[in-house]
């Protein structure tokens, strides 16, 4: 387990070689995308929730099959 020592001399280093500029950007991006991933998750389970809702994609293939059906005879 690294002390408090061991770390300040990584953040020192991390500071030095890409400067405290473009690690604030850095976070920043995480930040974006952590926001943007939580919204996604919000946004897939509002959808699959709803009772009684039909997925579109087997809506679609029960479609295809019936037409399929019709002109095979």
């Amino acid at each position: 387990m690294p002390g408090w020592i061991e770390i300040a001399v990584v953040l020192i280093i991390l500071i030095l070689l890409f400067g405290r500029g473009k690690i604030s950007d850095l976070m920043s991006d995480v930040a974006k995308g952590i926001t943007s991933f939580k919204k996604g998750l919000k946004d897939d389970g509002s959808t699959l929730e709803v009772p009684g809702q039909e997925n579109n994609a087997d809506a679609l293939m029960d479609a295809e099959k019936s037409n399929s059906k019709k002109t095979d005879a």
